[in-house]
């Protein structure tokens, strides 16, 4: 007998199963999600095509190599020599206009996301993709739901952000590889931060109005085991939330990292005893922790070092047969077997390019040019204890050299032939063995494709603008300019708090310069600002370096702005100097409309690297230099050192250094390129940050 179809439940009248429909949001929140990052990844492709045609792209995907067969020993390029001319002219060539002009049309859309306020660690791009995420979030738990009486939906979008929290967290990620150089995990950190508070948010909406509703019926939260789980998992996300922030992270970092990886165990175990529907999305972060482990398996080196104490505030580390499979600017994680101190590890920044293109290797260097060079400023109790060391060992070590030359001089102390003398009493390196897990991170900019370069760096930060002013000078001056680079002239800003502070990479930055002294196609300005007077005497004689002495940082701004400036001609300028009609650079301090001998009381002393020998320090008033920020600003026009080469080649910067510094930067850049972006053809940023973000 047939009784026809079943009546319909009108909609309004049917129960709301969040076993079936919230499961339906997280896949729709899983696609969005998906969607965008495949866009992302989509627009970086042409940047991922032309580092893969550079020999960028992949580089160090399998660690550091050591050069067994030598050929990274190459010879510097001369230009003059008939058979290279045409090779080491050829990236000298213009860039059709078409090309500048669209990458400046993009570099002005780019600046619009650079913009950064103080305070917040993130600039206008990261605030964007921040606050999608959190509206996409929001939007998947509250369309459509019931929360009131029935949360789940927050429950479930909290499972459902487990993927990204872990694959925005790993070191090892396949967006990195696919975004290009400069990344790295520490660029893309930020989203596993805010997702990771996006999924507590949810986690709490869930718990509080499930906690709400026993006990508005009277029903027991503690004792069953779901209800028991659930608090139990919310409370260990709490812990691993409330431990993130970062004054935590700052002050109490080994802490923070051990609750954190512990945090998780027992979230993902807790989380599984609540609902079986969370077993699904355990899955993608256990594969993504997986294969971040084996690749760093696959990173992990351990090699021979030699550790040098410059000074109580830097220790050089040098380590051996490390040759190529890495590019300049990447950083690696370091571990020193010292004084029982073998479980910590610390990112430090290589400071030198591979040594197929480090300028190292030349003659005049100090340095062997293969390996690889980190400095590591004393900031905390393992920077200080590692200098400790160094000195202490180092001064051993010296004190057996001295005691062996003694007993050498007394043995030929009756041969009138033999010399020896306490010159032949090697450095007091200490060697050590390390592990390195690495390389990471990188430059996000080719500096080949730009013309004029800005490289500032805050005290330690250095590290990265050496590294990559090293790699560009010795694609161009030794090299041949291989891919084309472009490169004209490089300003290299270097910011400190006291001289001695120079000497800290001396033995780095000088075989560079030296190199581009004697390359007639590219030119390189040092400028070394030191915020207090300590020891002027120990400038080193670095080619076209000027050091100056300022009350605080120069300000980013001008320097870009003296770098674009077309120079003035002599009749325009009251303090210029030359042949008539030559382009000159006015330096006078408060502009040409004064007489010259009045300007240069307003000037501050510039203590040239060239002629530091001739340097009269005692006279010069130093108490009215940090009041004269005027005299001062003038003296940051250092590019008047620098041929000017015109407009439409492009601007890169690269800060590296403390936050306020970067985000100095990126605003100067971003300010820079909406105005002026079509008309310099372009104008890139990449930042460095030196503290826990």
């Amino acid at each position: 007998m047939s009784y026809g179809t079943a009546p319909s439940v009108p909609a309004a009248l049917q129960v709301y199963n969040s076993y079936v429909i919230d499961p339906q949001w997280q896949t729709k929140f899983s696609i969005i999600w998906g969607s965008c990052l495949g866009a992302s990844l989509l627009f970086a492709a042409p940047r991922l095509v032309r580092s893969i045609r550079n020999g960028q792209a992949f580089t160090g995907f399998f660690g550091i190599k050591e050069d067994w067969e030598g050929k990274g020993n190459y010879e510097v390029v001369t230009l003059n020599d008939p058979k290279t001319k045409n090779t080491a002219r050829r990236g000298l060539s213009s860039t059709p206009a078409m090309i500048r002009t669209i990458e400046g049309i993009i570099s002005v859309i780019r600046s619009v996301s650079l913009w950064t306020l103080p305070g917040l660690g993130l600039n206008a791009g990261q605030i964007f993709v921040v606050l999608a995420y959190l509206i996409i979030v929001l939007i998947c738990i509250i369309m459509d739901s019931q929360l009131v009486n029935n949360s789940n939906r927050a429950g479930f979008l909290a499972l459902a952000q487990l993927p990204v929290v872990f694959l925005f967290a790993t070191k090892n990620s396949i967006v990195s590889l696919l975004l290009g150089p400069g990344h790295g995990y520490e660029k893309l950190n930020y989203i596993h931060r805010w997702s990771g508070r996006c999924l507590f948010l949810g986690a709490v909406v869930h718990g509080s109005l499930w906690i709400r509703n026993h006990l508005q019926y009277d029903i027991q939260i503690i004792g069953a085991q779901k209800e028991t789980s659930g608090v139990a998992a919310l409370g260990v996300l709490g812990g691993i939330v409330l431990t993130s922030f970062r004054p935590v992270r700052k002050l109490f970092w080994n802490f923070f990292w051990v609750v954190h990886v512990l945090g998780f165990v027992a979230f993902f175990v807790t989380i599984c005893y609540h609902t079986i529907y969370a077993v699904p999305w355990i899955f993608p972060p256990l594969a993504f922790y997986a294969a971040d482990m084996f690749m760093r398996m696959l990173r992990v080196r351990i090699k021979d070092a030699n550790l040098a104490a410059v000074d109580s505030n830097m220790t050089l580390i040098r380590i051996q047969d490390c040759d190529t499979n890495w590019i300049a600017g990447q950083h690696v994680r370091l571990r020193v077997f010292f004084s029982g101190r073998v479980f910590e590890s610390h990112p430090l920044t290589i400071m030198n390019a591979p040594s197929n293109v480090t300028c190292l290797s030349g003659p005049s260097s100090t340095e062997s040019g293969r390996g690889i060079i980190l400095g590591a400023r004393v900031t905390g109790d393992w920077t200080r204890a590692l200098n400790n060391y160094a000195d202490v060992e180092g001064k051993a070590i010296q004190a057996q050299n001295v005691m062996w030359v003694a007993e050498k001089k007394k043995v030929a102390s009756n041969d009138e032939h033999s010399s020896l003398s306490d010159q032949s009493i090697p450095l007091p390196e200490v060697p050590v063995q390390v592990m390195l897990d690495g390389p990471y991170g990188g430059c996000s900019l080719d500096l080949g494709q730009y013309e004029t370069i800005l490289l500032i760096a805050g005290g330690s930060g250095a590290t990265f603008t050496i590294g990559v002013l090293d790699d560009i000078v010795g694609r161009c001056a030794r090299l041949g300019r291989p891919n084309n680079e472009r490169t004209r002239r490089i300003e290299f800003v270097w910011c400190l708090r006291s001289y001695g502070g120079i000497n800290w990479f001396t033995s780095v930055i000088m075989p560079i310069a030296d190199l581009v002294a004697e390359c007639p196609d590219l030119d390189l300005h040092v400028s070394i600002y030191v915020t207090c007077l300590c020891n002027p005497e120990a400038v080193p004689p670095i080619p076209n370096s000027d050091v100056l002495m300022l009350a605080q940082r120069p300000d980013t701004s001008k320097i870009l702005l003296d770098l674009t400036t077309p120079p003035l001609k002599k009749a325009d300028c009251c303090c210029a100097s030359g042949s008539d009609g030559e382009d000159v650079k006015c330096t006078c301090g408060s502009g040409c409309g004064g007489s010259a001998d009045a300007n240069k009381e307003k000037r501050a002393p510039s203590l040239s690297g060239s002629s530091v020998d001739d340097l009269e320090i005692e006279p010069v008033p130093r108490k009215n230099l940090a009041r004269d920020p005027e005299a001062c600003a003038a003296l940051a026009e250092a590019s008047a050192k620098l041929q000017w080469v015109g407009l439409g080649g492009g601007v890169a910067v690269c800060a590296s250094g403390p936050g306020s510094l970067t985000r100095e930067a990126s605003n100067a850049v971003a300010k820079l390129s909406l105005t002026r972006g079509v008309e310099l053809g372009g104008v890139g940023l990449h930042t460095e940050v030196f503290s826990v973000q």
